[in-house]
Order: C-alpha cells, then sequence, then structure tokens
C-alpha cells in the first residue's frame, strides 16, 4: 500500500516502523453479541447451496506445541472457531512461532437423516498448513490460506454416537514463502498481526455418492447466454446428465440439459444486467440425473454481467461494464478488524463495510492482498459492489526496496515458492469464479513478491479470459495485462505517457490504484495509543473533509485525460494506520455521508 513513486511518502512512512505490538481490546459494536457457542451461524457457500448441512463453528478445545510435537493429552483451554488464535473474538489471543503449531479438538454427531449419504468435511479457510484428522485417522492436508477446502470423510466415521475431529495448523507467519498478505511476526507501519489456524467456517454436509461437486458459471451478454460447468463427485458414466434452471423470483427463464464436465449453455432472452445501479441477481438450480432421475440438486445465482476495455472517442483505453464505459471509483479495503483480526465478528459486520462503502456514493473495492469468506462476494454481488480482488503476497514481501526499487527487476523465487504461488492463486481464482461483482484480478502489488511479471499476468489472462487483469498494481511495470496503475500519496496523478516505454502504456488502460491516505485519528477508537499515522495527519473532521474534497477535484482533469479509475485508501483504519473513512472499530464514519456521496458522485459524470 506504499506508494513506489512519491518519495515523500516513504519518507513520512519511515518514522512509523517501531513495532506496534499490541494488547489492544479494541472491539467492535458486534463483538458484543457474539453467541461463542454458535458464532457465524449462516450458511457459508452462497453459490453452492443444499438443504442439509451442520454448522462446526463454536468451542472447542485447543493447544500450542513445539512442531515435531504429538497432539496434546491435556489442551491448553478453549477457542472460539473459526477466529485466529491470535484474535480477542477467539478468547486466546496468543502468538505462535514458525516452530509451533495449534492443535484444535471437537466432537459432532452426525444426523441420524444422512444415513446411507456420503459426509463432507468443510473449511473456508486456514492458514496456512492444515492436517486433518477423524476419530484418530488421517483424512488429509491442505496448504493455503485463503481457499475453501474439503475431505469425504465418510470411511473414518464410526457407525454412529461421537465423532472426535483433530485439525493441526501450522503457519510461518512472514517467516515463510506462502503467500500471506499484511501478516508479519514484528507488526509495524502497513504491516499487521499474524493469523494462525481456523478463520473460516467449518461445516460438514451428507452428498449422494454421485453428487455435484462444483460448478462454474460465465455470463456472455453478447450472445445472451450463460455457460454453465457442472463438476460431479464419483463414478458417473454413461446415464449421467446435468438438469440447469434459471428462474426471475419464481419464474423460469431458462432451462437446458447436457452432460457433466462439458459447457451447457444456457439462453438467457432480454437479460436484465447486473451492475451498481441494478444489482440483479437471477436463481439458478443445478440437478444430476442418472436415466432421467434426480439423484442430487444445488442452488446457485448469477449476474449477467460483462467488463470489458475499449477505446473511446478520443484513443484513451477506458473499462467498460456492460459494454458502456463506467468510472471505477473505490476503496482500499483491507478486510482486517480489531476483535476478529481476519474475521468479523458477524455476517451483518461482514456486510457493513460494503454498505457504508456504497451508502459514501463508491462503486468499487479492491480487496487488497488478502481473500474473504464466500459471504462477502455475495454481499457485494446482492449489494452491487465491483471488486478488485487481489492476491496476497508473499515470499519476501517485506524487504520492499522503496521508491527507487521500480526498475524492471523481479524476485527470484526458489521452485517451492513459485508453485506455491501459482496453486494458491489459481485456487482462489476458482474459489471465486462466480461472482459478477469481481471484475479484475490482481496479481501483484508494488513488486511485493513479484516474480516472473509477464508469465505470471498472461496465465492469470489465459486462464479466465472473462476478466481484466490488473498487475502489477504501484509500479515496477511490464508490457503484460490489461493496465497500467500508479499509486500516488496524497495524490492524485496517473500513469504518465512520457514516463514509460511506449510498449507499456499504449492499449492499456491507466489507472490510479491507490492515493489519498488523509489521516485522522480519533481518541477513544485507536488500536494502540501512539505512533498512529496516515500519509497525510490531520487534525479534525472538517479538515478532512476539506482536504478529501480538494483531492476529487484534481479527478475530472485526469478522467478527460485518459484515467478510467481510482482507489481511495481506505475503507477503515487498521492497527496502526488511521487513515480510513471509519475508524477501525466502525463506530464513526469520519466525514458527512451526504457530502462524500455528493463529492464521490460527480466523478461519474466526467
Amino acid at each position: 500500500m506504499v506508494s513506489g513513486i512519491f518519495i515523500l511518502c516513504f519518507l513520512a512512512l519511515s518514522q512509523f516502523v517501531d513495532a506496534q505490538e499490541s494488547s489492544s481490546d479494541l472491539k467492535t459494536q458486534w463483538a458484543s453479541q457474539l453467541n461463542v457457542d454458535k458464532p457465524l451461524p449462516e450458511y457459508p457457500r452462497p453459490q453452492l447451496k443444499r438443504a442439509k448441512w451442520e454448522n462446526l463453528n463454536g468451542q472447542w478445545d485447543y493447544g500450542i506445541t513445539n512442531q515435531a510435537g504429538e497432539a496434546p493429552v491435556t489442551y491448553d483451554g478453549k477457542i472460539t472457531v473459526p477466529f485466529a488464535v491470535e484474535s480477542s473474538l477467539s478468547g486466546v489471543k496468543k502468538r505462535v512461532g514458525d516452530d509451533e503449531v495449534v492443535w484444535y479438538r471437537t466432537k459432532f454427531q452426525v444426523p441420524a437423516s444422512w444415513k446411507n449419504q456420503n459426509v463432507v468435511l468443510h473449511f473456508g479457510a486456514v492458514d496456512w498448513e492444515a492436517t486433518v484428522y477423524v476419530n484418530g485417522k488421517l483424512v488429509g492436508m491442505h496448504q493455503g490460506g485463503y481457499d475453501p477446502f474439503s475431505f469425504d470423510v465418510t470411511t473414518t466415521l464410526n457407525r454412529s454416537g461421537w465423532q472426535e475431529l483433530v485439525v493441526k495448523v501450522w503457519d510461518p507467519s512472514s517467516d515463510g514463502t506462502q503467500p500471506r498478505g499484511k501478516q508479519v511476526t514484528k507488526p509495524s507501519g502497513i504491516w499487521y498481526t499474524p493469523v494462525t489456524g481456523i478463520w473460516q467456517t467449518v461445516w460438514m454436509e451428507p452428498v449422494p455418492k454421485q453428487s455435484i461437486q462444483n460448478i462454474k458459471i460465465t455470463p456472455d451478454i453478447d450472445q445472451g447466454r450463460l455457460m454453465v460447468k457442472t463438476v460431479g463427485n464419483g463414478q458417473l458414466g454413461d446415464g449421467y446428465s446435468v438438469q440447469l434452471t434459471a428462474l426471475d423470483g419464481g419464474t423460469t427463464v431458462a432451462s437446458a440439459k447436457g452432460s457433466v464436465g462439458q459447457d451447457v449453455a444456457l439462453n438467457i432472452k432480454d437479460a436484465k444486467l447486473w451492475s451498481p445501479d441494478n444489482p440483479f441477481l437471477y436463481d439458478l438450480k443445478v440437478a444430476l440425473l442418472r436415466n432421467g432421475k434426480k439423484v442430487d440438486e444445488v442452488e446457485s445465482y448469477f449476474g449477467m454481467r460483462k467488463i470489458s476495455a475499449v477505446k473511446d472517442a478520443n484513443g484513451h483505453m477506458r473499462m467498460a461494464l456492460n459494454n458502456q464505459v463506467l468510472f471505477q471509483y473505490g476503496t482500499l479495503d483491507q478486510g482486517w478488524w480489531p476483535d476478529g483480526l481476519y474475521t468479523a465478528p458477524s455476517d451483518e459486520a461482514l456486510a457493513y463495510d460494503i454498505e457504508v462503502t456504497k451508502k459514501l456514493g463508491f462503486n468499487t473495492i479492491r480487496k487488497h492482498v488478502k481473500v474473504e469468506p464466500a459471504r462477502w462476494y455475495y454481499h457485494c454481488d446482492r449489494l452491487g459492489m465491483l471488486v478488485w480482488q487481489d492476491m496476497p503476497n508473499g515470499d519476501k514481501s517485506a524487504d520492499w526496496r522503496g521508491p527507487s526499487g521500480y526498475d524492471g527487476r523481479e524476485m527470484e523465487r526458489s521452485a517451492q515458492s513459485a508453485h506455491q504461488y501459482y496453486k494458491e492463486w489459481k485456487a482462489i481464482m476458482n474459489a471465486n469464479h462466480n461472482n459478477p461483482s469481481i471484475v479484475m484480478w490482481v496479481p501483484f502489488n508494488e513488486a511485493w513478491g513479484q516474480f516472473n511479471t509477464v508469465e505470471v499476468i498472461n496465465w492469470t489472462m489465459e486462464y479466465d479470459p472473462s476478466r481484466l487483469v490488473n498487475g502489477p498494481s504501484g509500479g515496477n511495470f511490464f508490457a503484460a495485462g490489461h493496465t497500467v496503475d500508479e499509486h500516488r500519496y496524497p495524490g492524485p496523478s496517473m500513469p504518465q505517457r512520457n514516463l514509460h516505454a511506449p510498449d507499456i502504456i499504449n492499449g492499456r488502460i491507466l489507472l490510479l490504484g491507490e492515493f489519498g491516505g488523509l489521516g485522522l485519528p480519533l481518541e477513544g477508537h485507536l488500536w494502540q495509543k501512539d505512533k498512529n499515522w496516515g500519509y497525510r495527519n490531520l487534525t479534525g473532521r472538517e479538515e478532512l473533509l476539506t482536504s478529501y474534497k480538494e483531492l476529487l477535484v484534481k479527478i475530472p482533469a485526469l478522467i478527460k485525460d485518459g484515467l478510467s479509475a481510482a482507489i481511495y485508501t481506505q475503507t477503515t483504519d487498521v492497527e496502526g494506520e488511521v487513515n480510513g473513512l471509519m475508524t477501525y472499530d466502525r463506530a464513526i464514519i469520519k466525514m458527512d455521508v451526504d457530502e462524500v456521496h455528493k463529492a464521490n458522485s460527480a466523478l461519474y459524470k466526467n
């Protein structure tokens, strides 16, 4: 999030490098409403719903041992799952070293009504390496802190009674090469508290032996159709097919049959197009048939929308939504919480940040080096919020080279590190492909962990041609991708054609991926007592509003010169950063909502 172009920003930031170790008890309003026995009870996967399921969140046993140790005989106490060990909402609030592991244990029962079906155990996300045992039997291991995973545990279950689930988690935080975003072992400045362990919902569901494992949805508004690919599980030979039904409310608008594993087209006549102003969502039912008889069914939804690059009348490349040029103005959104760290204390809280962002007149969120639970993207889909999705940085990301470092050099990653990057980036893209809100993938931010840039960007574009690719955001540009994205604090500005090689600038969309960062600490709402900072430090709410408006009045001229989007830093304060539109505890929106909405809305008229 640091500008690699504006040297004064770097010098200002360097004043705040002291570790911000904090025992802060700052909490949001939702913390007091938390039911520790049943936290986050909502269905965790809106894009692939079944009627029967069980939520396993709640009070688990936990223990911390050395990495080579066995599961504890006696556990250390209780932890509230799914909140990271370091968070206050977990009830633990302990740091875990890279030579230590966290053990989790709980017991569950399988409902009698699930008899003769397979039982699948799901994890929304665990940071970083999770090894899972059921009734003492190993069921699998997963590496990746931001993507969902699951195991069929049917063969490990006892015939009746209580079942024991044990999860072992290792996370080297900033001491490893894995993608990890803003987490570091010694938080300071723009780097935050580590997040270790289970941080999204754990749940289970019954499925038939032959079932639907996943669906891939891709809208095509130019052809008036929706492409759906159904991935099956189990032995699906001759006689199996899929039945697709699209609905507007309770009315069927399209249906089609096809083969498992193949793209099947649903023709959506006179489609209602999804946009921030009209976030219309169709319902979708997908049934697995055997010789015409239904054996499994899931419910989903989709939005008919298109994101593309177009050239305007003046020859500037622009971003177009549904074939219409739309200026995208958004916030840099870190997705951190003072009480839950990576995990919002409730679904209401998760949606609140998006609702406030929308109320303030933004139409875009850049989800910054973090991936959210599936329900966050669902809220963006239903509320109408465009999303730029970053890949969480990793490896030697904190060893940033500073303002003079954008010289075309790249990191030399090990084969293991590069493999892990591709593996997790692919899994993140797969998990979130179906969300109409996501319009842009961002593989790199500001040279953090940047390697094989052209190859990574081209791979991302080829893997998902239905979206734009912006990378690297913030500097160290190569002739690849759809965009050129500058960061400038406080700004605003835009990539200058005379500063970059023609092959980098020409034919690409010009973006201001970060600017602003106006800081205002508000007593009683701070993570730490001192050393709070912004890219510009202000003294009062009126000064903040005036300074914000002064930044925005400069943007229309940039739009006229070819700027297609701008991202303001940032949605909320985060730990020692006080440059949020809201305080870290979400208790105060720092500027007048109507005034900000009016100023923001003026940008869409250019």
